[in-house]
């Protein structure tokens, strides 16, 4: 039976590819549980499991009395004499337990257990090692498709892909290779369960990585990053080396470089900007394909205003706002686009201070200032829903200032009209 107990045990843990220690301790707390059913307890007791020798050993430690009480911890002298000559009584005796004693069914129960907490453990180490492995890329083999996502092979372990986590405009199959950003390990009642990505930010910062060995080298950084995956991303890099041009280096010989990122990712736009800290800098090169003619910009509230050519306006926004939203946020600023012949019109009445407009009462222009609004464009830029947010401004209020705001471009405008006309 022990024999029996142990190949079976040693296969399973073999299978397993579980380290020798890691059973030893599992298999002694099973074991204390089938003598703990059998006896009712397991406190005089010792189980030694020696894996390298294929050996189970239980041992029950007994007082030896003249008469027996309790036969779980007791022993009358003349058993005790059978497995100590020396014994006497008052002394502790330890009689060796076959295995074979605790019957067929809890050997059963001992070999479901054992199963149970080599899938515990399993678990548990799955758990372990892929929360270590978060932000790493991975390349499995697609096996199943469901409708709330992707199942994924990754050697003998299986992982899921989100819908949310794809990439909305790629048709992804069964059988084909695929590669993945491990994202985030969850602990299910079934098990753990590995979610990947291909949508999340990082996974197009990795792919990069892999590409350009002065990223991987920390030559080139990567300072932010703004997605949406499967139309468009924005990545700015910088180079701690003068020598090295960080845009060139992501973009590679002949292109080669950004190619194989954005083949990976189902031919994603990608624009490689040069960072910076200044905003009147960062923020035109973030507009790109545009390219603002002036940025003025509010660094408090983080808000710019981007003066556009009109044939470019359209560039500047992009397809339903979709670049003017990665503009504003890899530069971290809220950015208003306006067309140049609209700035030109208005004039320099945009940057007149809100304190030489006369129709606005005192307490008005004293709220707009503590709330610094301090020139007529950045009023008229907040809007009814920016202005209705500063303290004090109710909706009367609100809808003067609105109204004197464009009274008092209108006049202006057609001031500069007539002084054109006279010139």
């Amino acid at each position: 039976m022990n024999n029996e107990i142990m190949e079976a045990i040693t296969q399973i843990a073999k299978d397993k590819k579980i380290e020798k220690e890691n059973l030893r301790d599992i298999l002694e707390n099973i074991f204390i549980s089938m003598v703990e059913k059998k006896y009712g307890t397991a406190e005089n007791f010792d189980v030694i499991v020696n894996i390298d020798k294929g050996d189970i050993e239980i041992f029950q430690e007994k007082t030896v009395v003249e008469k027996v009480e309790d036969p779980v911890s007791e022993i009358d002298l003349e058993s005790a004499l059978k497995i100590d000559p020396d014994a006497e009584i008052g002394e502790e005796v330890v009689e060796v337990i076959d295995p074979a004693e605790f019957g067929r069914r809890l050997i059963v129960t001992a070999k479901q257990s054992l199963n149970q907490r080599i899938r515990d453990f399993e678990r548990e180490n799955v758990m372990e090692e892929y929360a270590n492995r978060i932000g790493e890329i991975i390349i499995g083999d697609i096996h199943q498709m469901h409708k709330k996502g992707i199942y994924i092979n990754l050697d003998k372990t299986e992982v899921f892909l989100p819908r949310e986590e794809q990439i909305y405009n790629e048709h992804l199959r069964r059988g084909e290779t695929v590669r993945c950003l491990i994202k985030e390990v969850r602990n299910q009642g079934r098990g753990p369960e590995i979610i990947v990505s291909r949508a999340d930010k990082q996974f197009l910062v990795r792919l990069f990585e892999l590409e350009v060995p002065e990223i991987y080298d920390g030559i080139v950084e990567i300072k932010r990053v703004a997605r949406e995956a499967g139309d468009r991303s924005k990545i700015a890099v910088e180079s701690i080396d003068r020598r090295i041009d960080a845009v060139g280096a992501c973009v590679g010989m002949k292109g080669v470089r950004i190619q194989a990122v954005v083949r990976e990712l189902n031919n994603e736009k990608i624009d490689i900007l040069n960072f910076s800290s200044e905003p009147e800098i960062f923020i035109p090169r973030a507009l790109t394909p545009a390219k603002p003619v002036k940025v003025i910009v509010n660094q408090e509230d983080k808000l710019a205003v981007a003066i556009i050519k009109d044939d470019e306006m359209s560039l500047a926004i992009g397809r339903n706002g979709q670049n003017l939203r990665l503009a504003s946020e890899i530069t971290g600023y809220q950015i208003e686009p306006i067309k140049e012949s609209e700035y030109e019109a208005e004039g320099t009445a945009v940057s007149t201070s809100i304190e030489e407009v006369d129709e606005l009462s005192p307490s008005i222009k004293k709220k707009l200032l503590e709330a610094n609004i301090y020139k007529v464009i950045d009023a008229k830029n907040l809007g009814e829903e920016g202005l209705a947010e500063i303290p004090g401004l109710g909706p009367k209020s609100v809808e003067k200032i609105l109204d004197v705001i464009q009274e008092y471009l209108s006049k202006s405008q057609d001031i500069e009209e007539d002084e054109e006309d006279e010139e």
